[in-house]
Protein backbone atom coordinates (compact mmCIF):
# COMPACT_ATOMS: atom_id res chain seq x y z
CA UNK A 1 0.00 0.00 0.00
CA UNK A 2 2.76 2.21 0.73
CA UNK A 3 4.65 2.21 -2.42
CA UNK A 4 1.47 2.39 -4.28
CA UNK A 5 0.86 5.84 -2.41
CA UNK A 6 4.34 6.99 -2.70
CA UNK A 7 4.07 6.12 -6.70
CA UNK A 8 0.45 8.50 -7.13
CA UNK A 9 2.67 10.92 -4.85
CA UNK A 10 5.34 11.37 -7.07
CA UNK A 11 2.75 11.19 -9.91
CA UNK A 12 0.54 14.18 -9.04
CA UNK A 13 3.54 16.13 -7.96
CA UNK A 14 5.51 16.28 -11.41
CA UNK A 15 1.98 16.60 -13.29
CA UNK A 16 0.87 19.53 -11.02
CA UNK A 17 4.92 21.18 -11.45
CA UNK A 18 4.10 20.95 -15.01
CA UNK A 19 0.54 22.35 -14.79
CA UNK A 20 2.31 25.17 -12.66
CA UNK A 21 0.24 24.18 -9.61
CA UNK A 22 2.01 25.55 -6.69
CA UNK A 23 -0.15 24.82 -3.83
CA UNK A 24 -1.50 21.47 -5.20
CA UNK A 25 2.58 20.15 -5.72
CA UNK A 26 3.39 21.04 -2.26
CA UNK A 27 0.60 19.61 -0.94
CA UNK A 28 1.86 16.67 -2.75
CA UNK A 29 5.52 17.27 -1.56
CA UNK A 30 4.22 17.23 1.79
CA UNK A 31 2.44 13.64 1.01
CA UNK A 32 4.94 11.88 -0.41
CA UNK A 33 7.29 13.02 2.71
CA UNK A 34 4.03 11.65 5.12
CA UNK A 35 4.35 8.80 2.86
CA UNK A 36 8.28 8.20 3.30
CA UNK A 37 8.20 8.49 7.05
CA UNK A 38 5.25 5.99 7.05
CA UNK A 39 7.37 3.31 4.94
CA UNK A 40 10.18 3.69 6.82
CA UNK A 41 8.31 3.34 10.26
CA UNK A 42 6.51 0.24 8.97
CA UNK A 43 9.87 -1.43 7.75
CA UNK A 44 11.53 -1.12 10.94
CA UNK A 45 8.70 -1.48 13.43
CA UNK A 46 9.28 -2.27 16.29
CA UNK A 47 12.43 -0.76 16.12
CA UNK A 48 13.31 2.98 16.40
CA UNK A 49 17.03 1.90 15.77
CA UNK A 50 17.08 -1.63 13.49
CA UNK A 51 17.91 -4.44 15.83
CA UNK A 52 18.62 -2.28 18.86
CA UNK A 53 16.18 0.30 20.19
CA UNK A 54 12.57 -0.47 20.10
CA UNK A 55 9.10 1.96 21.27
CA UNK A 56 8.70 0.65 24.06
CA UNK A 57 12.50 0.61 25.15
CA UNK A 58 12.64 4.34 24.06
CA UNK A 59 9.60 5.88 25.52
CA UNK A 60 9.60 8.30 28.35
CA UNK A 61 7.84 7.14 31.67
CA UNK A 62 3.78 7.84 31.71
CA UNK A 63 4.19 10.66 34.44
CA UNK A 64 7.23 12.66 31.72
CA UNK A 65 3.87 11.43 28.64
CA UNK A 66 1.11 13.66 31.10
CA UNK A 67 3.77 15.85 31.71
CA UNK A 68 4.40 17.02 28.02
CA UNK A 69 0.48 16.61 27.18
CA UNK A 70 -0.20 19.20 29.35
CA UNK A 71 2.74 21.13 28.05
CA UNK A 72 1.57 21.11 24.63
CA UNK A 73 -2.63 21.15 25.53
CA UNK A 74 -1.61 24.56 26.62
CA UNK A 75 1.32 25.85 24.26
CA UNK A 76 0.81 24.72 21.18
CA UNK A 77 -3.26 26.87 20.99
CA UNK A 78 -0.43 29.96 21.54
CA UNK A 79 2.04 29.11 18.99
CA UNK A 80 -0.58 28.57 16.37
CA UNK A 81 -2.84 31.59 17.07
CA UNK A 82 0.60 33.84 16.90
CA UNK A 83 1.73 32.15 13.89
CA UNK A 84 -1.68 32.77 12.25
CA UNK A 85 -1.39 36.72 14.01
CA UNK A 86 2.26 36.96 12.28
CA UNK A 87 0.46 36.05 8.56
CA UNK A 88 -2.05 38.22 9.25
CA UNK A 89 0.29 41.37 10.32
CA UNK A 90 2.26 40.94 7.56
CA UNK A 91 0.10 40.16 4.28
CA UNK A 92 0.13 41.94 1.44
CA UNK A 93 3.70 43.82 2.23
CA UNK A 94 5.37 42.56 -0.77
CA UNK A 95 4.31 44.18 -4.36
CA UNK A 96 3.49 41.28 -6.64
CA UNK A 97 7.03 41.94 -8.75
CA UNK A 98 9.13 42.56 -5.56
CA UNK A 99 11.06 40.08 -3.71
CA UNK A 100 13.40 36.94 -4.72
CA UNK A 101 12.60 35.59 -8.24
Amino acid sequence: MVPALAVICIWQLFKSLNNHQAVRAYLFGIGLFIVSALGFSVSTFPYIVPFAVTYADAAAPDSSLKFLLAGTVFLLPMVIAYSGYAYWVFRGKLKHDEGYH
